[in-house]
């Protein structure tokens, strides 16, 4: 079954030149990029993508972080995508992250771990409106 799921690579990936290696991870796994946008997120759209955070203490470092620069919004889509990205992801916190994950071999702290990856389809639909939507 077809899904489609959003990946951001974050400011820290942009800054670090890693958006072709993992595009490429994707579309080596077989997953299909079908949308993809380079932009500054505003503070107004990154509280809407993260709002469920409000109120807790990471929620202000983690805006000011996530509008700090450049970041590439995709939509990557394929068979149980939501899943396999998130595997190839690996663990939110890099120190827990296997290597050969994309955070386990990049990033370099829990906050600065290169991706976000949906958590959900659900969450998939609500983000990638959020980013791509009308």
């Amino acid at each position: 079954m077809d899904e489609k799921t959003l990946v951001l690579i974050k400011p820290d990936g942009v800054k670090r030149k890693l958006m072709g290696n993992i595009i490429s991870r994707f579309e080596n796994r077989g997953l299909d990029i079908s949308a993809c946008q380079l932009m500054t997120l505003t503070k107004e759209k990154a509280n809407e993508h993260y709002g469920e955070h409000l109120g807790k203490p990471f929620f202000d470092p983690l805006i000011k972080f996530i509008t700090s620069g450049p970041l590439l919004a995709m939509v990557v889509e394929g068979d149980r995508a939501q899943q396999i990205v998130r595997k190839m992801c690996g663990a939110t916190d890099s120190a827990l992250a296997d290597s050969g994950t994309i955070r386990g071999d990049y990033a370099i702290s829990k906050s600065s771990n290169i991706v976000h990856s949906s958590d959900s389809v659900e969450s998939a639909e609500r983000e990638i409106n959020i980013f791509f939507g009308s």
